[in-house]
Order: C-alpha cells, then structure tokens, then sequence
C-alpha cells in the first residue's frame, strides 16, 4: 500500500470516512483497545467498511508513523452502484460484458485483470465488498492505469447481484472445473457476466449454485490449473472472438 493511498491514526481515519473518502479497507491491530477504538469500529461498522486484525508487525510495515493501531487503505477510484453500472452497460452500443470476481485477494492478480479487462471492453467489474483485494497502488501499477477507465462496483452479496443480473437478462457464466463442459461451447454473444473464483478456493459452491452456465478451459500439462488472471483472460478474449 503506498504512502498516497492510505490514512493512518483513529481520528484521521474517522475524519476521512465521516469526509466522504473511498476508504476501501482498514487494518486494526488485534490487540487495540481504548474508547477511540471502539468508536472507531462502530464507525467502520455504521459506514459498512471491510476491516481486517491484523498483528503490530502488519501495521509497522505499512508506515514507520504513529499509526494508533489503525491503518487506512484509500481508494484512488470512487466505485459505482450496480443498478448505475447495469444501466451504462445496457445503454452502450454492445452487449453487456460484466465481470465478477469473487474474492480476489491479491491486488497484483487484481490489477492484471482489471488490464485485461480494459483491453477487452469490459463494461465494468463487481467486486464483494468483504475479502477481495484493495484497490491500492500495487493495483494501479499492475493495471497500468487501466483502474481510472473500467468502472468497479462493490456489492454486499455476489449471490444477490447474480440475481439481479438476471432480473436483468444479463447471463451469467462462471470459470470453473466442476463442469465437463469447455468455455468455447458456451455462448458469450448475449448480455453477459463471467464469474472468476479467488486464488485458493475458486467460486463458492453456494455462487455456482445459481450461476446460469458454467464453462472450463482445456488443460493438457500435469499441473491442473491457471493463475487467476491467466485463466481470466483467456474467458474475456474468448468472448472478444465470439463477439467479433
């Protein structure tokens, strides 16, 4: 997290949430205690922001300051609502193009796809609002930019965005090996959003549950699997040639 992208100290950072700022995350040192800190969490919990314990070594990482047992992570992008992100994608000149990851958790792997998603005309990407990555300045780096020009939206529930989507006529399609059916037999010409799964785990079982289709793709090498943004890319272009 770079110096430009985060607040440190218990009052700086309520100041900043009360201000309007992107706080995007906030570590709290696991062993805090005191009257500010408990003020300070129930502004984090009034606010709805994604805070996280951390150990001291965590924080002392973050900045060399007096950092009061909090450290801030400020996003460098304002997200969007998703009935607001719905509404451009319809109203463009092609067929929505979503993107939702399910709890992405490193901001490189986040960057790179948000690159990748520029490049391919992503309308936009939904991201939960607990345990996916930071929008930090490893992310701007790793997406050369490319942050500032795909709009991103934060969601309570990936479950309850599907369903909207679909209230929507917007299918959903998710990257995953629990499905004998390849991702070039998948139709992506219509409305779409392809769903990725975090690092570890992929998409939870109860998002595949209701995810319209599925689709994987071919591995013919003795590990198995794909990094994240890898394997991402390979779906967005997919659909860039159905597309085209």
């Amino acid at each position: 997290m770079k110096n430009e992208h985060q607040i440190f100290g218990i009052r700086a950072i309520m100041e900043a949430i009360q201000s309007g700022k992107p706080v995007d995350k906030v570590f709290i040192q696991k062993d805090a205690t005191g009257e500010l800190m408990k003020e300070l969490l129930k502004t984090l919990k009034r606010a709805n922001i994604n805070f996280t314990y951390v150990p001291a070594e965590k924080l002392h990482r973050l900045t060399s300051l007096n950092h009061q047992g909090a450290v801030a992570s400020i996003s460098p992008v304002a997200f969007v609502g998703l009935e607001e992100l719905i509404e451009k994608a319809q109203t463009s000149n092609k067929a929505p193009f979503l993107l939702i990851l399910d709890q992405i958790s490193d901001a490189r792997n986040f960057g790179a796809i948000i690159r990748t998603a520029e490049c391919t005309g992503v309308h936009g990407i939904i991201v939960p609002k607990n345990g996916s990555a930071p929008v930090n300045g490893d992310t701007v780096k790793t997406s050369a930019g490319a942050v500032f020009n795909v709009p991103i939206c934060k969601v309570e529930h990936i479950k309850d965005a599907l369903f909207y989507l679909q209230g929507c006529g917007i299918k959903s399609v998710a990257a995953t090996e629990k499905t004998d059916q390849s991702i070039y037999d998948v139709d992506l010409t219509k409305p779409l959003a392809i769903v990725m799964g975090s690092e570890d785990r992929g998409i939870n079982p109860s998002v595949l549950k209701i995810i319209d289709e599925k689709g994987k793709l071919p591995m013919f090498g003795n590990i198995g699997s794909l990094n994240v943004s890898v394997a991402c890319g390979a779906f967005l272009y997919e659909t860039v040639r159905q597309r085209s």
